[in-house]
This record gives C-alpha cells, sequence and structure tokens, in this order.
C-alpha cells in the first residue's frame, strides 16, 4: 500500500517555490537533458571543426624622431617635434593612399573562391582530403586542387560581376557569366581573351596553374580598387604600444595565411616608400626656396661690399675704432640670430598659424632680439658720423656675408640629405601569422554544452508549467476526493497494449488480455487487490452491490482497473459480473479476446435476453456483458425502464456488479448510470488529469446527483520529483 508522508514534510520555502520538485523533475528527464545536451556538443563540436579558420598576422614598425628641417635642429626644437606624432602615422596607415597601394601590389582587386561542398564548405581542402570517386564530376574543389591566375583584367562592365571557371580537364577551362552563357574556353600558360565583340566588354586571363579535373568550378570576381581598398580596411588596425613610443603594431586578419603575409608586408613597405618620398620632398622645396634666396643674397652682398668700398676710398681708408668694433660685432651677432629666425619663421609659416604656440614663441624671441638691437643701435647714435656709417657698412658686408654663406652650407646638407633620405619610419619585425582568432574552439564547444543544457533544461520546467497533471494522492485528498488505490504503472500491461494497437489497429487504451490472470505477481495486480479489501468495508454500508467506475476524460485506464478488479475479486472466490456501459466506444470485450456484439445495447433495446447477453470468461466466477452495436441514442437507452431491470436481475444473481462507464467530461451517461448505482469511483491517470479537470467531474457528478466515493489514481509512476518534491516519497511492496 502507498505511504505518504505528513504535509508537514513537503520542502517548500517561503516563496512557494520547491527545489526538491524542480530537482526531482530534472533527475527524471535526464535522459532527455543528456541526449539534448549531447547532441548540441557534437553540432558545436561539427561547426567548429569546419568553420572557416580566420587568422591573425601582426608586424612592427618604428617612427622615429624626426630630423630638422630647414633650419636645422634648432628648428625641430622649436617646432616641437622631438617626439614622434605616432597618432597622426595611425591615421596615414589607415588611408586609401598607403593601403590601396598594398592592394594593388598583392592583387586583392581579384578573388578566386573555389566552389564549397554544401554544409561542409572547405573543410574537405583544409584537412587534406582528396577527391573521392562518388564526387567525380561535382562542381565543389577538394585538396591538391589548384587555381593560379598571374593576370585577370576586365572592362569596367565586368567589375563586380561573378564569373565561373569551370575545368575542362587537362589544364583546359571555360569561362562562364552568371546566366551561365559561356565567355570562352582556354587553357593554362595560353592567354584568354573573351569573344565579345563589344570593346566595352573585354576579359583578358592569364592562368598559370590548373590542376582541378572536369567539373570543378571557381568563381572569379575582378574588383574595384575602391572595393578592394575598404576590404582591407576592414580588416587593418593599428595599434601603439606603450604611450608615445613610436613603435606601431600592424595587424591583419583574414582566411588565408599566405595572403595576409604579403598584404601586411606591402603595407609596411608602401608606408616605408611613402615616409621617404616625403622626406625627399620636403628636402626638394627647401632647396627650392634657397635657390630663391641664395642669387638675392650674392648681389646685395656684392652691394654691400661696393658701398663700404667706395665710402672707404671717399674717406681715404678710415679704420673702425675699439668701441665701433665691438658694437659692431654685437650687431652681426643680433643680426644673424634675426636672420636665422627669419629663416625659421619661413619654414614654421607653412606649416601653423600665427596662433600657434610655438609660432608665438618664435615671435616674442624675434621681438626681444628686435629690441637689444634697438639698445645697441641707439649706443652706436653717440659715435662720431664717420664712425657710425664705417659701422652701419662693414656691418651690412659681414651680415650679408654670414648668411650667404649659412645658406652655401645648408643647401650642401639638404642636397647631400636628399641623396641619402631615409625617413623616419623603419621596420622592426616583417609580418607573421599570429595565430588562428576564429573560431574559438573551446568558446563554441563550451558555448555549445551550456546551450543544450539550459535548452533541456527550459524545456522540462516549461513541460511542468504546461503539464498540471496529479502526481500524488494528496493532490486529491486535498480537494476532498479520498483515494482509494494507488495502481503503478504495469510495465507489462504497456507492452500489451502497444502490441494491439500494431496489430489490430484498435483505438487508443485498448487491452487484449486481463493482467490479473497474465501475470498475478504484478505490482498493479497487487494494488487492485489493495483496492478489493478497500471496497469491501466501503461497500458494506451500501444499498446495492453495483460499483460505477468512470473517469473524467478517456485514455485514464478505466477498462483496465474495471477488468482486472473484477478478475482479482473473482478470484477472492465471489461472483462478478462486468459491463461495458460504454456502447460508443467500449473495448472492454477486447479483454476477453471476444466480439463486442449481442451485448448491452440489444439488451436494452429488447432484442436480446439476458441470459444470452452473459459471456462467462477464463475466470471463474467472473462474466461480463459486452457493449453491443454502436447505437445511435445510447443516452436515452439508459434512460429507459429496461436498465433499471437489468441492473435488479444481475445484482441478484451476482455478490458484485462492476460497470464501466463512459468519461464524465465527454458524454452524460456516466451520470446516468451513477444514479442507479450506491458506490461511484473516479479513475485519474498520473501527470495526465489535472486537479481542475478532476473538480470538473466532481462537480458534474453532484450536479446529477451521483455520490462520488472516491478516486483511483491509475499509471502512477515512480519519480524522483514526487519522491523528493511535494508529495514525499511513494514505496509499494509486496511479499
Amino acid at each position: 500500500m502507498p505511504q505518504t508522508p505528513p504535509a508537514s514534510q513537503n520542502p517548500q520555502d517561503e516563496n512557494g517555490l520547491n527545489f526538491g520538485y524542480i530537482f526531482g523533475a530534472l533527475w527524471d528527464h535526464k535522459a532527455l537533458i543528456i541526449a539534448l545536451t549531447t547532441i548540441t556538443t557534437l553540432i558545436s563540436i561539427a561547426y567548429a571543426m569546419i568553420a572557416t579558420p580566420v587568422y591573425r598576422s601582426d608586424a612592427v614598425v618604428q617612427v622615429e624622431t624626426k630630423s630638422g628641417g630647414l633650419g636645422g635642429s634648432n628648428l625641430s626644437e622649436m617646432l616641437g617635434e622631438q617626439k614622434p606624432e605616432s597618432n597622426a602615422h595611425i591615421e596615414i596607415l589607415g588611408t586609401r593612399m598607403i593601403l590601396g597601394k598594398a592592394a594593388e601590389q598583392v592583387g586583392l582587386t581579384t578573388l578566386i573562391r573555389p566552389t564549397p561542398l554544401p554544409v561542409v564548405g572547405l573543410a574537405q581542402v583544409r584537412y587534406g582530403i582528396d577527391r573521392p570517386r562518388f564526387a567525380r564530376g561535382w562542381s565543389s574543389i577538394w585538396s591538391g586542387e589548384y587555381l593560379n591566375i598571374s593576370r585577370f583584367k576586365t572592362s569596367q562592365n565586368w567589375i563586380g560581376v561573378p564569373l565561373t571557371l569551370r575545368s575542362l580537364g587537362e589544364g583546359r577551362y571555360e569561362l562562364l557569366t552568371p546566366r551561365g552563357e559561356s565567355l570562352g574556353k582556354g587553357s593554362q600558360d595560353e592567354p584568354f581573351k573573351s569573344d565579345g565583340s563589344r570593346q566595352d566588354r573585354w576579359i583578358e586571363l592569364n592562368v598559370n596553374r590548373l590542376t582541378a579535373p572536369a567539373g570543378a568550378e571557381y568563381t572569379l570576381i575582378k574588383r574595384s580598387e575602391l572595393a578592394a581598398t575598404k576590404d582591407l580596411q576592414g580588416r587593418f588596425e593599428v595599434t601603439q604600444r606603450g604611450k608615445e613610443t613610436g613603435v606601431l603594431e600592424l595587424s591583419l586578419t583574414g582566411t588565408d595565411p599566405q595572403q595576409l603575409l604579403d598584404s601586411l608586408n606591402a603595407v609596411a613597405q608602401v608606408y616605408l616608400t611613402q615616409n621617404i618620398e616625403r622626406q625627399a620632398a620636403e628636402a626638394e622645396k627647401s632647396l627650392a626656396f634657397l635657390d630663391e634666396q641664395v642669387p638675392q643674397v650674392r648681389e646685395s652682398l656684392s652691394e654691400a661690399e661696393n658701398r663700404l668700398n667706395r665710402y672707404r676710398a671717399n674717406q681715404d681708408s678710415v679704420d673702425l675704432s675699439f668701441e665701433t668694433e665691438s658694437a659692431l660685432s654685437s650687431l652681426v651677432e643680433l643680426e644673424k640670430q634675426l636672420n636665422e629666425l627669419e629663416l625659421v619663421e619661413s619654414e614654421m609659416a607653412r606649416r601653423f598659424t600665427p596662433s600657434h604656440p610655438q609660432y608665438q614663441t618664435l615671435l616674442e624671441k624675434k621681438e626681444q632680439l628686435q629690441r637689444e638691437k634697438e639698445q645697441l643701435e641707439s649706443r652706436v647714435g653717440n659715435l662720431p658720423e664717420t664712425q657710425q656709417e664705417i659701422l652701419r657698412l662693414t656691418r651690412d658686408v659681414e651680415v650679408t656675408q654670414e648668411i650667404y654663406v649659412q645658406l652655401l652650407n645648408r643647401m650642401q646638407e639638404l642636397r647631400i640629405a636628399k641623396a641619402g633620405t631615409v625617413g623616419n619610419v623603419r621596420i622592426l619585425d616583417d609580418a607573421v601569422i599570429d595565430g588562428m582568432i576564429a573560431p574559438r574552439r573551446s568558446l563554441i564547444l563550451a558555448v555549445g554544452l551550456f546551450s543544450g543544457l539550459l535548452l533541456s533544461v527550459c524545456i522540462v520546467l516549461l513541460k511542468l508549467v504546461f503539464n498540471r497533471g496529479v502526481e500524488a494522492p494528496a493532490q486529491l485528498e486535498a480537494i476532498g476526493l479520498p483515494v482509494y488505490a494507488t495502481v503503478p504503472l504495469s510495465d507489462e500491461q504497456s507492452k500489451l497494449v502497444t502490441q494491439v494497437k500494431r496489430r489490430r489497429g484498435q483505438q487508443e487504451g485498448a487491452i487484449n488480455d486481463l493482467l490479473a490472470v497474465r501475470n498475478p505477481t504484478d505490482l498493479s495486480v497487487e494494488a487492485l487487490r489493495g483496492l478489493r479489501t478497500s471496497l469491501h468495508f466501503a461497500m458494506m454500508d451500501a444499498t446495492d452491490n453495483r460499483l460505477m467506475i468512470t473517469g473524467p476524460a478517456p485514455t485514464v485506464g478505466k477498462s483496465f482497473v474495471s477488468v482486472n478488479l473484477a478478475a482479482v475479486c473473482a478470484q477472492a472466490g465471489q461472483k462478478v459480473l462486468v459491463i461495458d456501459g460504454d456502447m460508443r466506444k467500449g473495448h472492454l470485450h477486447s479483454a476477453f479476446q471476444s466480439g463486442s456484439e449481442n451485448g448491452l445495447s440489444e439488451l436494452l433495446a429488447g432484442q436480446l435476453e439476458l441470459d444470452a447477453a452473459i459471456t462467462p470468461s477464463q475466470v471463474a466466477g467472473l462474466d461480463y456483458i459486452p457493449r453491443g452495436t454502436a447505437p445511435p441514442n445510447p443516452s436515452e437507452l439508459l434512460m429507459q425502464r429496461r436498465f433499471t431491470q437489468l441492473l435488479d436481475a444481475v445484482s441478484a444473481r451476482y455478490d458484485l456488479v462492476i460497470i464501466d462507464t463512459p468519461p464524465i467530461l465527454a458524454v452524460t451517461d456516466a451520470a446516468i448510470i451513477g444514479k442507479q448505482v450506491s458506490t461511484a469511483l473516479l479513475v485519474t491517470r498520473f501527470a495526465v488529469n489535472p486537479v481542475r479537470e478532476v473538480e470538473a467531474a466532481m462537480q458534474r457528478l453532484e450536479s446529477s446527483g451521483v455520490v462520488l466515493k472516491g478516486a483511483i489514481l491509475n499509471a502512477m509512476e515512480r519519480k524522483a520529483a514526487t519522491s523528493y518534491g511535494y508529495y514525499g516519497y511513494y514505496n509499494y511492496s509486496y511479499k
């Protein structure tokens, strides 16, 4: 007999959640959870293995401190160029000027795409799988099948159009349009030109190597330089190592490792060449500026010397005093410094606005030197007129000569710098493959495992939410319905029902034998024996010996309980009669392996006598009345007086009369029969009939005047959810 713990033992927290029940339900569905988790894990492993790998390559370049410009090192200091401008170089590296040239050098405007296998893609190529015999003639590409193109040029009309190159075997091929139209045939090592007659739709192609067999196909696309450059920009990244170090890391991602190396090396080399050309261009501009200034300074120097010589000749070779020579030296030095600042300003004016901080600093220094010059000139004004004039003329000669020599030296420096320009960028590390960045197989495996686990748990929890079937006697007793027996699910009976379905195609729930006879020691039969004992005491105060067994819905096991209860009662020495009260779809006769004709419907219609309707079974003391031919008006037949007379007659002949009725919520037959019996039991099926459905069945019977004695919980399963959840642990034992 079932053992139910007290309600106080039901583990339930203060929020109404029963974790024991939830964990028990998950344990009950462990097979589903394991299966679904295994499936998603295998799918993730398969995806990780066949997904196209994405690699990352990197290279390192250094941007050094820029060498001095026109004004020498002092100019570099004043222009604030002692630290490399890394941000500017990072932006320059990502421009179309750099990446466009690199894309053109590597040939990124030509795309060659092997035809993949469905779902698997090009995994067979990566894993070195040769083409099997059954794949001959397939358009997909396998390991060892190569296509190399040295030249691919098209007119503007074919830019971006996917063309198909189909191998014809032995190095021959055919070029097709997207519509399948042939553009001509060719072979490797021979130039190909399309057969198009229009000058604006031409194609030139040189295939160096084609090892694919006949039928294999490649897709060729000629991209525009802008499209190739944008594709490269989307995969290219520049970062600075450290803060203001000038060391830049270039990285590029893609699916072709060799193309990554070639592309990134090309980017670094193009940038290095551009930097050198830029430095040489600056020197060229400075030389051009000096070329304009030197003739003017030379002419100024000649004029200054002539003026000095004429004055000396007119004044009979005037000599300078010590004070005048000292003033002359100071003025020449100030003029030299002012001239240098003028040259720096001319260079700075090309790069900065007057409001720039470095420009403002230069102007302030220039104003300071100008003030010192004015002070010195005011002192010179106190000298004799002759000394002042000779000082002025000598100053002009020496200052102009200093400027001329300085310009000549600077021109020579720039010529040497231009000839040996190396730029301020150098490549520290050539491109290498840094590793595979996608797919991240460990992450994919973890996601697949977790997804399967989460999905299966969600399915189980949703099943718990929407499946509100009765799972324990306590649920029925809570609504005021005593439970007379809990009948465990019989594996042998389930197999028997399945065999009947396959062999005869009968309706769901039909049985083909008496379990009480077939296997008397089955746990279900033992539970029915307990029900027999309970009924013995329950029917002691009844006014008749009639027992009606019904259910709220079909397929709850009413017929199984009816016939096997009748069998165990007959085995106990009682004389028992089972009546199939379901004249619509009753299949009680299948349990006795006979037909349904000559039964209750003919008896109530007056077409058959009682003795002719009663059929003995293989169990001593057990007889039955089948349902008969399905009538058009079963409810009306049950409401006739013949049915009452039938029950009175059989009650006098038998110790127990059991009536198997249709579901109470489906038709009213059970309510009509129930009014003529003293004992009625409701069969509910474990995890099938919700509590609300049972309550509706009780209300239907009570509203018809039928007193429901109790319930039978059929097909009870031993589950962790019910054992350790809300309703305790149920144990069935027998000897």
